[in-house]
């Protein structure tokens, strides 16, 4: 990653705790980290507003979420830039859109509106499925956020759409010292029907493998420091994703965007693991 960082602060814990987690991967990478508070934020994540608002209050408010953040960030960081600005934009908008010229965007897994209760706040969900790059919810167990398994995680499925993905994950288990596992779910439908031989069930195992093989082949190549166990794990995806992330710092996987009359969407294993993971989630956009 060689430009820089972008962290979405709304003043709750959970930004808060993504704001840390994003000084440290910017200093790591040694990126300036630009925090960015949206005056709409609690709006969008559920507050009603009133009528008899004073926007100048809101404006105040706004400026000191971010001169406070920015505050914190510096004195965890030191000697790393650090600037700060508010926009006064939809949140999930501004981030997609000032993401555009970043390497990556942080968000935390919730806002502190009335919605604060959700698995994952209205933004996050909105930006991880809109954004043009990878970004990453801090969400998940203190040891898993505080990467204290050296371990980062990837979920691979075709091949052919996970080269950015696997270049992404690559690099954080690189930058953070740590091991990368590639995990490639599958199923074989015909173990579900009685009667059918076995050599399905093999011919589904062995193209799973190959699948896994044919993703990290190049990026292994590259990175030959990195230590990358590989596994192709009979099960529902979401199941086997979740299930690893337990015992990882990050959990890695690709967005295939599809385009409708409601925009760009995630997928159901993405949804299950921006919702459920027990820690960091890193969504990358390929297709």
């Amino acid at each position: 990653m060689d430009k820089p960082l972008i962290v979405g602060v709304d003043g709750s814990d959970p930004s808060l705790r993504a704001l840390d987690w994003a000084v440290d991967r910017a200093e790591a990478y040694g990126v300036p980290l630009r925090v960015v508070h949206s005056s709409r934020w609690e709006w969008y994540e559920g507050h009603t507003p009133s009528f008899d608002i004073n926007r100048s209050s809101v404006q105040v408010l706004s400026e000191h979420i971010v001169a406070s953040a920015v505050e914190r960030a510096q004195s965890r960081a030191g000697a790393m830039k650090v600037t700060g600005e508010v926009l006064p934009e939809d949140p999930s908008f501004a981030l997609v859109r000032v993401g555009a010229e970043a390497g990556a965007v942080v968000v935390g897994s919730r806002g502190r509106g009335e919605l604060a209760d959700l698995l994952l706040g209205s933004v996050s969900l909105s930006v991880a499925a809109r954004a043009t790059v990878p970004v990453l919810v801090v969400r998940g167990e203190a040891k898993n956020v505080a990467s204290g398994f050296r371990t980062v995680v990837l979920g691979v499925d075709d091949a052919r759409d996970s080269a950015l993905a696997v270049e992404f994950a690559f690099q954080e288990a690189l930058t953070a010292h740590a091991s990368l596992t590639v995990l490639h779910a599958w199923r074989c439908p015909a173990r579900e029907v009685p009667d059918v031989p076995m050599a399905d069930h093999e011919e589904h195992r062995d193209r799973a493998e190959e699948q896994v093989e044919l993703a990290v082949r190049e990026a292994m190549a590259a990175h030959p420091e990195v230590t990358v166990r590989r596994e192709a794990i009979e099960g529902h995806a979401r199941t086997v994703l979740l299930d690893a992330a337990r015992g990882a710092d990050l959990l890695v996987v690709g967005a295939r965007r599809r385009k409708g009359h409601v925009g760009m969407q995630l997928g159901p294993v993405n949804h299950a693991v921006l919702h459920h993971a027990v820690c960091p989630v890193a969504v990358v956009p390929h297709g």
